[in-house]
């Protein structure tokens, strides 16, 4: 099944990491029978992307490379053995591509920690293109009347806050510190967290931060920049210290500071990934508070589906500024300069 689809489209590339981002001219993918052809509308631009363009992780990258893991559009083409997909139908495409299905993980529906997983954006060509070729079990299944130009960035900074928070095991009423509060992972981690009940104190650098965070539902902001020592600011307003932490921010001393003002029997939840990062621990307190540090990576189908219907109810807004594909490199020096509120979205025609 298909529908009428050029040759040629527009696409954001480089050869190298660290290389020439280059807008231009590429072929349309051919999709595999097991996949489907997405015309993609919009991309959100997370900062997984920036690092994967660096080549921060000691990784395998797929070179030449089209980046982007947060795309939204409409399938136009189904491989003859997909089933439950059919042109016309709005889709997600998300950092995990494919999975074996064979392995324990996949057996256990934690599918997102697959040892032969294939990554959107990074050994598989992403989303800053016009057309994305992705596994059908894989893409997310969207409502129809979902807004395309928002829902990109729930597909993955979404769906990575949410699984994060769950991981976290904190319940309606106990506090959860957010650091990098004001950016693409935190002011959705934000929401998120006061959908599920959950009080919130925002950390991040800056006035129109703070004004940001809590107009997101943060009931309370630590400026890093002002605060003489965060953890004990923290733990003072959290009469006791944050239930659980959740660092999104690529900041290494961040994380190591979360160890800190989380209160006993707390939980540090890892998603943020500073490059070649480590995590130092003073094992007594850990031991005799009874601290539970966990990573926390994307999510699986199920995460996909509940995170999307909780944007979709209108329980979480996404904070976006919406630009053309070409301006991906500039979108990038303003990650790295740390002026982002909330969430860019490249409008791949644009």
């Amino acid at each position: 099944m298909s529908t009428e689809i050029p040759k040629t489209q527009k696409a954001v590339i480089f050869e190298t990491n660290g290389g020439p981002l280059m807008y231009k001219d590429i072929p349309v993918p051919q999709i595999k029978p097991t996949e489907i052809l997405v015309n993609i509308k919009y991309s959100g631009v997370c900062h997984s992307d920036l690092t994967a363009w660096k080549g921060g992780w000691p990784i395998p990258y797929k070179l030449p490379l089209v980046g982007g893991h947060e795309g939204a559009g409409v399938v136009v083409a189904v491989g003859e053995n997909v089933q439950g997909w059919s042109v016309g139908d709005l889709a997600g495409v998300k950092l995990v591509n494919a999975t074996c299905l064979n392995c324990e993980h996949c057996q256990q529906s934690n599918e997102a920690i697959c040892p032969t997983k294939t990554l959107n954006g990074i050994t598989m060509d992403g989303t800053f293109q016009q057309y994305c070729a992705t596994d059908a079990i894989q893409a997310a299944k969207l409502p129809s009347d979902i807004d395309l130009k928002s829902v990109g960035p729930i597909l993955c900074a979404g769906i990575t806050v949410y699984k994060g928070l769950k991981s976290s095991e904190a319940k309606p009423g106990q506090w959860v510190a957010i650091s990098g509060a004001a950016g693409g992972l935190g002011s959705l981690a934000i929401q998120y967290a006061k959908a599920m009940g959950l009080r919130v104190v925002g950390i991040d650098g800056g006035e129109e931060k703070g004004e940001f965070i809590k107009s997101l539902g943060a009931e309370a902001y630590v400026d890093f920049t002002k605060s003489k020592n965060v953890a004990q600011d923290i733990i003072a307003i959290t009469d006791g210290g944050a239930h659980a932490a959740l660092n999104v921010a690529s900041s290494e001393q961040a994380i190591q500071m979360s160890v800190d003002y989380v209160r006993a029997s707390g939980t540090v939840i890892l998603i943020g990934l500073p490059p070649n990062a480590k995590l130092s621990i003073d094992i007594l307190t850990a031991v005799v508070k009874q601290v539970t540090i966990r990573g926390s990576y994307v999510g699986t189908k199920w995460d996909t589906t509940e995170a999307i219907d909780f944007f979709h109810r209108g329980l979480v807004k996404c904070p976006i500024k919406v630009v053309g594909l070409s301006e991906v490199e500039r979108v990038f020096q303003e990650m790295e300069e740390n002026k982002i509120l909330g969430r860019y979205v490249l409008d791949t025609y644009k």
